[in-house]
Order: C-alpha cells, then structure tokens, then sequence
C-alpha cells in the first residue's frame, strides 16, 4: 500500500512544487527568495531539534540519521500560512498553501539510504508604489514569483551500535520570474520590465550522530551536519516593453555565479528513549553572494546566519493498550533566527514558537503530525515592514517493511 501512495504522491507534488507560490513576503525580494526548508514536521515543531536517532522517523538535514531507519519510511508535508504583514502606516493580510517536502528513507542492515524533493527557497511579494494623486510622480509595482527547489540522495553508515555517519549529494534548481512595471502620472504610457533566471547547482552535505546512556534511564543525544559552499549558476534573460508599442526590447541573456554559503549544524540533547527528550540547536552559515544583476541595492547587504532552538517531545506511554491519549507525541519549542539580511542598517531576524502533535496510526508504526508556528519576521524600525505570522502544519509518515522475502506462498 505504502509503494501505490508514495507513487501517487510524488506525481502529484511534484507538479505541486512547480506551481505552488511558496511565500508572501516582501523579504523574498532579495537573494533567492525566503528559505524555505526547515525540517520535517517532526522537528519543526521542536523548533528544529532533530538529535536522537530515530528509527521510524527521517531526519532529513542529517544524512547519517538514515543508517538507523528498521523500516522503510515515506514522509511528506505541508503548510497552510497566514500572515499580517505590516508598517508604521499601513496593513496587509495574505495567506498561502505549501509543499514543504517529499522523502522515502529505506533501510539496508547498517547502512540507510533516502532519496526526496524539498522546496529549498521561494519569491512571492507584490509591492506597489502608487503615486498616482502628484502630477508627473513615477508609480511602481513589483511582482516575483518562482524559487529553488533541490532533489537528494543520501546515504547513511553505522559505524558503532550508537555512532553513525553519512552523506548526500543535493541537485538545485529552479526559476525566478520578477516584474517591475513603471508609469508616471500625466503619461498614458507605462514601461514594464521582465527578468528571468533559470538556476541549478550541486552541493554536498555530511553529518554524524551519536549517543551515549550517562545516568540509569536517561541517554545524552549529539548531532553534528555540515553543508559546503556551492556555487549556484544563474542564467539571466531581461525583455523591456512599453504600453502602445508592439515590439519588446529582448536583452542577450547573461550568466551570473550565486554562492550558497557553507552552513554548520550542531544540536545537544538528553532524555529517555521513547519518553521524553529535550535538545537544543544552533546553526551557523556564511555570507552567501545572493545578489542578482536584478536585486542588486546600495543599501542591502548580507551577513551571516545564525539560528537558535530549544525543543523536545514527551510520550506519556507510547505502549499504552488502554489509552489512545498516552501513546500520542506531544512536541514544542522556541526559536531565533538571524536571517543574513541587513536593510538600511537593520539585521532581519525571526523569533518564534511551535506546538505539535504525533498521532499514531493504530496497527502501525505510521503517524499523522500537526503543528502550529507562531511568531514575527522583521522590523518596522528604517522604514521596512514585520511580519506577523500563523503556520499550520500537517505531515504524514508511513511506515512498512520493504525487501522481506515471503515465508508463505
């Protein structure tokens, strides 16, 4: 059953992926568009804590968590967002659906592979200057839409019964479309600017993960992943068109090499297998050269990535044959995130929560994940806008035994 869904599914999201707007917000200007991947559910909503080594559940970012997989996973999600996005004069409300990842992990006795599909950044904003009531002011809107998106292999080795290891090789790409049109107020005329950038790019990604039993019942939890800097080839074409004139102004396409930045993972954790666990994670990343011939702005820079998470998950009784309440993974956390973004002098951060739940399937090892993420983006200090935003998650992991040959006929 498991192979028909995973089948159906990746038809249908991988279309999804191409057609979705992934964002609404005016930061996906800059760059490559918002980031997007933060997780599966799962350690989403521990605000990104991912360091026990799981058997049923896929840590996507650690690659050497697959060696631990007993089960043939499939995993997906998605996310229905709501934001209000605001300055010191005006208010905005918008709303998306998204794809957030695809991925099937299988097992192998002290190896583990997983392959899958991850939204890895969006652009989606429309900003509108409108100046129309002052006689000869210039009026602008601005459109964008498209992001990246990265498809994985992996490949994950036990070295130890509690040491693992492993890496996986990442295939970026994507398109960006952004559209600035101008008029000016008097003038029947408008002027309309089209840019777009068909990108791709390979980078690779190792991590480690270890645990160790410190104190009776309780276990301590480490995870450490590292992504290389990669260079992400842009291939830019622009086309210029005015209202009234039949023929556009089609530019020679130009090449530009974007650098995706290395970023270092570390995460600590202690708990009881299967009971509770609490953990903590902080990411470090370059500056990357994310700059387009198209966004390029004086007073824009970037800087370098931080992120801070504390979490966990706790299981009244996940053995329980008498209450379907106990067997239920209650999950939390908080986070705080440095963006890599200055504007007019102001570092973009995002500060928030998480709530979810990991609803067991009766009769299986799969579940159904919910989750809830709250919190705010940006600033409305130096003229910019914040983001206060409302995530709804859900996620589904379906777990079966693949590769197990018949004992009846």
């Amino acid at each position: 059953m498991i192979k028909k869904i995973i089948i159906s599914a990746c038809l249908l999201i991988s279309f999804v992926s191409f057609a979705q707007q992934g964002t609404s917000s005016p930061y996906s200007f800059y760059g490559i568009g918002e980031s997007r991947f933060k997780g599966t559910l799962e350690n989403r909503s521990m605000a990104g804590v991912s360091v026990e080594q799981d058997s049923i559940h896929m840590n996507i970012e650690n690659p050497s968590s697959y060696a631990n997989l007993r089960q043939t996973v499939f995993t997906v999600g998605g996310t229905f967002g709501t934001s209000n996005i605001k300055s010191t004069t005006l208010s905005e409300k918008a709303q998306r659906s998204t794809f957030d990842y695809l991925a099937v992990g299988v097992p192998m006795g002290k190896f583990g592979a997983a392959f899958g599909l991850i939204p890895l950044s969006s652009v989606g904003y429309k900003i509108l200057e409108n100046n129309t009531g002052t006689e000869g002011a210039t009026s602008t809107q601005l459109d964008g839409k498209g992001g990246v998106n990265k498809v994985f292999f992996g490949l994950g080795y036990k070295l130890k019964p509690h040491w693992t290891i492993g890496a996986d090789v990442q295939y970026n790409f994507g398109k960006i479309t952004t559209t600035s049109i101008e008029g000016i107020t008097g003038v029947e005329s408008q002027t309309a600017e089209v840019n777009t950038s068909e990108l791709s790019g390979v980078n690779f990604n190792i991590g480690t993960m270890y645990q160790r039993k410190i104190y009776k019942k309780m276990t301590l939890f480490t995870s450490l992943n590292y992504t290389f800097a990669s260079t992400l080839n842009s291939i830019n074409s622009r086309v210029i068109s005015v209202s009234g004139d039949p023929d556009p102004y089609p530019y020679s396409p130009q090449e530009t090499n974007l650098k995706l930045p290395n970023k270092l993972t570390i995460g600590f954790g202690v708990g009881e297998p299967r009971k509770w666990v609490v953990g903590t994670t902080m990411a470090f990343q370059g500056n990357g050269q994310l700059a387009n011939y198209y966004n390029t702005m004086d007073n824009v820079h970037y800087e370098k990535y931080q992120k801070y998470g504390i979490g966990g998950y706790y299981i009244p009784n996940y053995a329980s044959f008498t209450s379907y309440l106990s067997r239920i993974t209650y999950r939390a956390g908080l986070k705080y995130e440095k963006l890599g973004m200055v504007i007019n002098n102001q570092s973009i951060n995002d500060v928030g929560m998480t709530l979810g739940a990991g609803i067991p399937i009766t009769g299986s090892f799969s579940n159904i994940n919910i989750g809830i993420e709250f919190g705010k983006r940006g600033t409305t200090t130096a003229g910019l806008v914040q983001e206060n935003y409302l995530n709804f998650n859900l996620g589904f992991s379906f777990n079966d035994r693949w590769f197990v040959k018949s004992k009846f006929q």
